[in-house]
């Protein structure tokens, strides 16, 4: 294998590959092997023809594709390992040569990491956040606490209110049709979570149980279903049961089954505590957020477009992996909010913008001030590894490999970058 290297304006540059005829010829025997039970030749068993019989009936192309897929991940990541310069983005493949005897050659257009121009780093002025507790926020955190603490009982003596949990049969329809999609049965809303077509759910308040109620409204015009988008509907409800919680006392008693005090004045004295730590921790991360937008904006740097795109995608993995983790798929997330996966793309496109603009300016404040990670520091990240998968920390050293290691030990310097810029930091 062998590897040139072409800068390109924007800090973009190419990869020509080259694998050996030897090699690629290899892959194309793997092909051959993958492929020969699909073939019918005539005179031959189904998977016994010779790959040269192949080749005269179908061309000796036929297993280029499958050679290719073969031999580019293998020849790319050995490219990748040569190359001097620190490639950001995935790669745009194109193929040049694939020819029977000749080397196989393509080319990777990718995206290098961008070099950065650091203005102003230390004594960062940043207006200095409140992180004082309030009474008001004190009882609104114990009114959460209430509901999370009410009973949920049956109503039948009166109609639906504002905050009633419901069960409700309904069907709907567009110009005196039932549309698809449109009906479900013992449904479960509750009245102002606004999880409906705006509009219909304030529509059911008044309605009495088993009464059948009609809910006159216009489907957004982004709405996911084209078909619908800015049309009036009429949906026909039926309202089959009502709920409503029943908030505790607050009382002593209350404290007592909601936390280990014995007294409401304790639980208070707990909760503002608890309240003043939570604000305290919000106000560093919010100020270490100022200072890196700071440094950000003094910096200078040009961000390649397919290193953007990379850090939307690996940002959209991550997203579906969280999500799925919680039993709803990524297409399924679509479906419930009318995004496309392009919309979303989008939507996330400035967060992955900042994440990629901080990582790379606090890589170059680590540099500028030769940060670095200990021996200490290191093992002592390896130990948290251990210990949240519950695994040994020699067999977390053997499991990872030296990308990974390296990986842990540049984080470990980001963050040691950002407690730098952050202790460096002036409030106003």
């Amino acid at each position: 294998m062998s590897l040139q290297v072409e800068k390109l304006e924007g800090n973009m540059a190419k990869l020509t590959i080259e694998v050996s005829a030897e090699d690629f010829e290899a892959a194309v025997e793997k092909a051959y092997q993958k492929n020969r039970n699909k073939l019918n030749i005539p005179g031959f068993r189904k998977g016994k023809a010779p790959r040269k019989m192949i080749e005269q009936m179908y061309g000796k192309e036929i297993f280029f594709e499958d050679a290719a897929n073969y031999a580019i991940p293998s020849a790319y990541a050995k490219a990748v390992d040569e190359c001097t310069e620190e490639i950001v983005s995935q790669p745009k493949i194109d193929i040049e040569q694939a020819e029977a005897g000749k080397p196989f050659i393509f080319t990777a257009e990718v995206a290098l990491k961008p070099e950065v121009t650091l203005g102003a780093y230390k004594g960062v002025e940043v207006e200095k956040t409140d992180a004082s507790v309030t009474d008001e926020e004190v009882d609104a955190a114990i009114e959460r606490e209430r509901e999370n603490s009410a009973r949920t009982v049956s109503v039948e003596d009166r109609a639906v209110q504002d905050g009633d949990m419901t069960t409700l049969d309904f069907e709907g329809f567009v110009d005196g049709v039932a549309f698809e999609g449109g009906k479900g049965e013992n449904y479960p809303l509750t009245i102002g979570s606004n999880t409906f077509i705006p509009g219909f759910e304030e529509q059911l308040i008044g309605a009495e149980l088993d009464k059948e109620v009609e809910v006159n409204v216009t489907f957004p015009e982004d709405y996911q279903a084209q078909e619908l988008a800015g049309k009036p509907a009429v949906f026909k409800c039926t309202i089959k049961e009502i709920k409503e919680k029943q908030l505790p006392d607050l009382d002593d008693e209350f404290a007592s089954e909601v936390s280990e005090f014995e007294t409401l004045a304790e639980y208070k004295e707990s909760v503002k505590k608890n309240l003043e730590e939570k604000k305290a921790e919000e106000a560093k991360l919010e100020k270490e957020d100022k200072v890196v937008d700071a440094i950000i904006a003094d910096a200078k740097m040009d961000i390649p477009a397919a290193m953007l795109e990379t850090q939307q995608r690996q940002m959209a993995e991550d997203f579906a992996q969280r999500i799925q983790m919680q039993g709803i798929s990524i297409d399924q997330y679509f479906q419930i909010t009318g995004l496309t996966r392009a919309a979303f793309l989008e939507q996330i496109k400035p967060q992955a913008q900042k994440r990629i603009q901080s990582r790379l300016v606090l890589e170059a404040v680590a540099k500028a001030e030769n940060i670095g990670a200990s021996d200490e520091e290191y093992n002592e990240e390896i130990k948290k590894m251990a210990d949240a998968y519950q695994m040994d920390v020699e067999e977390i050293n053997n499991m990872i490999g030296e990308f990974e290691k390296k990986s842990i030990r540049e984080d470990i310097c980001i963050r040691k970058a950002a407690d730098f810029v952050v202790e460096n930091a002036v409030e106003k």
